[in-house]
């Protein structure tokens, strides 16, 4: 028994070790060389020079990184409280077919996920431009054909285009994720609630709900993951402007680092995405084992 669980062990180790090589090469040692790197004043080329904690101290001295976190944390929300939710609420829409030509609408809500993020964001800086799609449509409503839409250039506003691309582009993914977890649900259960009286109001918040909470809560960790990593719609829809009010961690790293040559500083700002998305995500995971646990010794 104990040369069968050694030769076990020994397979086991075999399977994984390129897996946990590939990880190291690809994850690990990347976010080593960017933290070392974050403490130094490296331009790309010649040697780096060790500069300590200067690249933190002028990055949180600096109010285009606290304004870029303020925008991260828009995006996060809006990831949170819109695509999520709604993602949800057209699942069990389509799922308990309360709308008829259900295959047509899910074709439709996920297709925007199917589009690449630069044709997406080429096409959507059409419509926001101060003289794009939106402008005329308003301007030809109110009878001024000159009509401009400047809500997008002020500066707590300019953000609002990338979050509403957002929106239309990801939620068609958490459909999709909600939509096969809701076809697990018992067919049975549902007859025998409907049987017993229960409403739509009361399958949803008494049946399928509970049992979509671990559902939502991994989609919540994913959701983080994503908006704190992305950038690039937002690099071709505006690069962070006008001025840079619509810019996020992200972009703020890829300007410093590719634009100005800051790979020190750029890496900095990298640590610092990398430390909040494992913070966030720990809090988020701790939160989803225990709503997980919940359930199962309720379910049992």
């Amino acid at each position: 028994m104990g040369s069968e669980t050694r030769s076990d062990r020994f397979s086991y180790a075999l399977l994984t070790t390129p897996a946990l090589l590939i990880y190291g090469l690809v994850i690990v040692v990347p976010v080593v060389y960017s933290l070392v790197l974050s403490f130094t004043d490296w331009a790309g080329v010649g040697i780096p020079n060790f500069i300590g904690f200067t690249n933190y101290v002028v990055m949180f001295s600096d109010p285009i990184f606290w304004w870029g976190l303020r925008n991260n944390g828009l995006v996060v929300l809006v990831s949170l409280i819109g695509q999520i939710p709604l993602g949800f609420f057209l699942a069990y829409v389509i799922h308990r077919r309360l709308v008829r030509h259900s295959g047509f609408f899910e074709a439709v809500i996920f297709f925007p996920a199917l589009l690449s993020p630069v044709v997406v964001a080429l096409l959507f800086g059409v419509v926001f431009a101060p003289t794009g799609l939106v402008s005329q449509i308003i301007g030809r409503a109110i009878g001024d054909p000159m009509f401009s839409l400047t809500v997008f250039n002020s500066k707590n506003t300019a953000i609002l285009p990338y979050l509403i691309v957002l929106v239309w582009m990801y939620t068609g993914i958490y459909f999709i994720i909600f939509l096969a977890n809701l076809q697990k649900t018992s067919p049975e259960m549902l007859e025998a609630a409907v049987l017993d009286g229960a409403n739509e109001w009361n399958i949803l918040k008494s049946l399928i709900l509970p049992q979509q909470i671990p559902v939502f809560l991994t989609s919540a960790i994913y959701a983080v993951a994503g908006s704190l990593k992305s950038f690039e719609i937002l690099w071709i829809m505006t690069n962070g402007g006008p001025s840079y009010y619509s810019n996020v961690l992200g972009l703020y790293m890829i300007q410093n680092t590719f634009s100005f040559y800051k790979y020190g500083f750029g890496s900095a700002i990298s640590v610092v995405l990398i430390l909040l998305s494992v913070f966030l995500i720990l809090i988020l995971s701790a939160i989803a084992a225990r709503f997980t646990r919940r359930y199962e010794q309720g379910a049992h």
